[in-house]
C-alpha cells in the first residue's frame, strides 16, 4: 500500500482503467473512495477498489464495502 504525505498507510486503493489510460488513488476513508469510484465508473471507466486486506470490490459490490 502507498502511504500519504504523513507516512501513514492508506486503507483503500482505487484503480480506474479505460482504453490505454490507468489511474490509481488511495484514501483512508471508505466513503470517499467509493464516491470517487462511482463517479469514475459512471463515466465509463473500469473501476476496482482494494481494501487493506487485499480484497477487491467491483462496482456492484461497493454497497457491501460501505456496509463493512
Amino acid at each position: 500500500m502507498q502511504g500519504d504525505a504523513r507516512g501513514c498507510e492508506l486503507a483503500y486503493k482505487m484503480i480506474a482503467e479505460r482504453d490505454n489510460e490507468k489511474y490509481s488513488f488511495a484514501r483512508e476513508s471508505r466513503l470517499l473512495i467509493v464516491a470517487k469510484a462511482r463517479v469514475w465508473a459512471s463515466e465509463g471507466w473500469q473501476v476496482v477498489i482494494t481494501d487493506q486486506d487485499g480484497k477487491a470490490y467491483a462496482p456492484p459490490e461497493f454497497d457491501r464495502l460501505l456496509a463493512a
